[in-house]
């Protein structure tokens, strides 16, 4: 009954308790407070990656794409592990703006409107036609004149807080948009000596927000068949960039894209069989999941995650230090209780449980305290720093160069127990040698008279 009742006098007698639960409750706060606005930012930024390019991606980097792509799409829709799959033309083109007259050279990407919503979540993007997605390319002062998406960062401006400046209405913008198409072959097409160029008007017939700054500031999007046509992919055979695919939900990912490229394998194996020229169309050709596709933006950002881990892991360690310091001076203290407890029948277990339960009171006194004023500070941080902006002019942030919107604020459960359980294992753990070593006193030697 004396392990029960002791460290609870402990806790509240012992004013180095005050110090040890608030080593615990400040480490607790800054792991969970920073963790959730890291893992929340590389969360969202791997989701809308997600969202863009869906599942899994058929790609190759040449410009001149590869072939055959339309047969293999009723391959893949045949699959009972497929949802659906779209056609995707990624290409590069002189974009100038009628309206202002400025050039640039800019990403150009083509989609067939009913595939590519049913793929990905790309109609979530757009602004005007958000009701009616599928008139995405049709702009709706003239539902006849070819219409293009324009990448937002592209065409409107962004406060500090992220938001846009958008028309009410949709403005009558027209855009000059020049291609230089290959061969098959990967040649420049040329007009006798000249290079030729395909050059059509489009019109401005919705913006994307997707999220990423570097897809919104650099892209324009063009309906399948007209990108086609004007980079050359349309001189036979007709080819295409990439193919993206969804999968059907409760399916494996990973299992997912291995039947994929069994698949591609098989399709490319039986175009060549029997025209070895036709392995020109097929080179370089990649099957991967979304974030090998794009692994040069979303490693480094997992790998800070990993890193900022590894930092908290020592933060844990300095946790254990000062709990081993405090313990050390508390059971330094209290020799003569433990000598006076021996003497009475108490076994050296029996005092290993009391300072072992003391340190679990700590850790838990600690790790809820942390925890509660962490979710406290998250739920507000954003008003915080609304209001550190209107008085001082901090902004953490400045969502003009960031795409970002509300900093993250949601701690999951799993993140917050995960945490409050190594609170409680580092106080065991500090605890741990000062406590074996008071235990393994001898009751003579610490009640001699000289001692008390």
């Amino acid at each position: 009954m004396y392990d029960v009742i002791l460290p609870l006098k402990l806790f509240k007698s012992s004013k180095l308790t005050i110090l040890a639960v608030l080593a615990v409750a400040v480490s607790v706060f800054i792991v969970i407070v920073v963790m959730t606005v890291m893992n929340g930012l590389t969360v969202d930024f791997i989701e809308k990656n997600h969202g863009f390019y869906s599942d899994c991606i058929i790609s190759t980097d040449s410009m001149v794409g590869f072939a055959d792509y339309d047969e293999f799409l009723e391959v893949l829709r045949k699959q009972e592990f497929i949802e659906s799959a779209t056609p995707v033309i990624n290409s590069f083109g002189l974009v100038k703006s009628e309206t202002s007259g400025k050039n640039a050279a800019l990403n150009l990407m083509g989609f067939d409107v009913d595939n590519h919503f049913q793929t990905t979540n790309f109609e979530e993007s757009i602004y005007y036609r958000k009701s009616e997605p599928k008139l995405a390319f049709s702009p709706s002062y003239n539902p006849n004149l070819p219409g293009c998406v324009i990448g937002i960062d592209l065409i409107a401006d962004r406060d500090e807080w992220g938001n846009y400046s958008q028309w009410s209405f949709l403005p009558r913008y027209s855009y000059e948009i020049t291609c230089f198409p290959l061969t098959p072959r990967g040649t420049i097409v040329r007009t006798g000596t000249a290079v030729s160029a395909n050059t059509k008007t489009f019109y401005y017939s919705d913006n994307s927000n997707t999220g990423l700054a570097k897809v919104d500031g650099t892209t324009v999007y063009l309906p399948f068949e007209h990108l086609q046509i004007m980079s050359g992919m349309n001189i036979e055979p007709k080819r295409t960039s990439a193919i993206f695919v969804k999968f059907k939900a409760g399916y494996n990912m990973t299992k997912s894209v291995e039947k994929t490229t069994s698949l591609w394998t098989e399709f490319v194996a039986a175009k060549t069989t029997n025209d070895t020229a036709a392995l020109n169309f097929f080179k370089n050709v990649n099957v991967q999941d979304f974030k090998s596709y794009k692994r040069e933006t979303i490693a480094p950002m997992e790998k800070e995650r990993a890193m900022m881990l590894l930092l908290f892991l020592m933060v844990g360690v300095i946790t254990i230090f000062i709990i081993f310091v405090i313990f050390y001076m508390i059971v330094g203290g209290k020799n003569k209780d433990i000598g006076i407890l021996k003497s009475l029948g108490a076994s050296n277990f029996g005092i290993i449980r009391v300072f072992l339960r003391y340190a679990v009171l700590i850790g838990v006194v600690g790790a809820g305290i942390g925890i509660a004023a962490a979710l406290l500070f998250l739920d507000n941080v954003n008003s915080l720093e609304g209001l550190l902006y209107d008085k001082f002019g901090f902004q953490m942030w400045n969502r003009e160069m960031y795409a970002i919107n509300d900093i993250p604020d949601k701690a999951g459960a799993a993140l917050v127990l995960q945490v409050a359980g190594a609170a409680v294992l580092a106080c065991l753990l500090g605890a741990l040698w000062p406590t074996v070593k008071a235990a393994r006193q001898n009751c003579v030697e610490i009640l001699r008279v000289n001692q008390i």
